[in-house]
């Protein structure tokens, strides 16, 4: 999953990075500008649907369900302090995906205990963009979760290839990533690293 920052992008400019991501075959997208309005992000969103769409990925608007209900986005992503996953799948945005983001063992199973469909989980690794929730979980503290958790879990936080790699084979589904994307000079072959540890994106 790609997590969007536009401030990573030339010009602040976040649809042409994106699509050079989803043109190398990036399949989620978590639309996360906390600082927008929201007409602001209403506006985005609307045109970010569409482009997804012809790609073929999943699109998410980070803790704005109304949004995604307007847009018709694939779902939302909360954090753990948000309204239970099925009160919103049932609620706002029925038949869609609802994510959470978790940083710990209590968190995860809330989160699938609410009804998410998958959570993010983390920070696995030591990142700047994360350092508002403390010390980094460590491979251990996912590898405990994605054993107990019955959901796909991405892991979050520090994530490179390499990386990514040692969080596949302590159980993690996927990975969520941001700069490790669009702060690269090269966008489309940063994805091709990540789809080579990977496998299908």
């Amino acid at each position: 999953m790609l997590i969007t920052d536009r401030f990573l992008c030339p010009q602040q400019d976040l649809v042409p990075s994106l699509e050079l991501a989803l043109t190398a075959g990036v399949k989620g997208v978590q639309l996360r500008e906390k600082d927008l309005t929201a007409r602001q992000l209403l506006a985005l969103a609307s045109g970010l649907t569409s482009v997804c769409a012809r790609f073929g990925a999943k699109l998410l608007i980070n803790e704005r369900a109304d949004i995604a209900a307007i847009t018709g986005a694939d779902g939302t992503h909360c954090t753990a302090r948000s309204l239970p996953a099925t009160i919103i799948k049932n609620s706002i945005i029925p038949g869609k995906l609802v994510g959470v983001s978790t940083h710990s063992m209590k968190e995860a199973r809330n989160a699938q205990a609410g009804g998410a469909d998958y959570i993010v989980f983390g920070p696995v690794y030591e990142t700047a963009s994360k350092l508002r929730f403390g010390n980094p979980r460590g491979l251990d503290s996912l590898r405990e979760v994605c054993a107990e958790i019955g959901i796909p879990v991405l892991a979050i936080g520090g994530i490179t290839p390499a990386r990514a790699d040692e969080c596949l084979q302590n159980g993690a589904y996927g990975v969520a990533v941001i700069s490790a994307i669009l702060a690269q000079e090269q966008i489309g072959r940063a994805v091709e690293n990540f789809g080579t540890i990977i496998g299908e994106l």
